[in-house]
């Protein structure tokens, strides 16, 4: 019994890498977006929000973006491309990805019986 179709949008994420370690990027923040200009408008959000805070290199970074780039991000979202956005703070590099996909619905938990694979889960005992 599915509650609703299938639907397409966009799964945004922001990571940031040290480029001064060899550690793996971190994952810092994941959006679900149902249109190109929610998509798009929370990579915005974010850089207008952290600009103040950016040295003069990456605050540049980011206003051109968000004057120049973000019609060519909107143009390829539309077009249903990955696309990314990458500002450089001293030595930590923040990218934000936004990528086309397919939703699908949930189950609806309540009044039904969950798969039997649903009950092998056993969660950790904590002290």
């Amino acid at each position: 019994m599915l509650m609703d179709k299938p639907r397409r949008g966009y799964w945004c994420e922001c990571w940031t890498k040290d480029l001064t370690e060899a550690a793996p990027p971190a994952l810092h923040a994941s959006f679900d977006a149902y249109s190109a200009p929610q998509a798009d408008r929370w990579v915005a959000i974010a850089l207008r929000t952290i600009s103040p805070a950016l040295d003069p290199d990456a605050s540049q970074q980011a206003w051109e973006w968000l004057y120049d780039g973000r019609i060519a991000t909107r143009k390829a979202l539309l077009r249903a491309e990955p696309c990314t956005v990458t500002v450089i703070q001293a030595s930590t590099r923040i990218t934000w990805t936004i990528r086309p996909v397919i939703f699908l619905p949930l189950i609806h938990r309540q009044g039904i019986e969950l798969p039997a694979c649903a009950y092998d889960f056993q969660p950790h005992a904590t002290d």
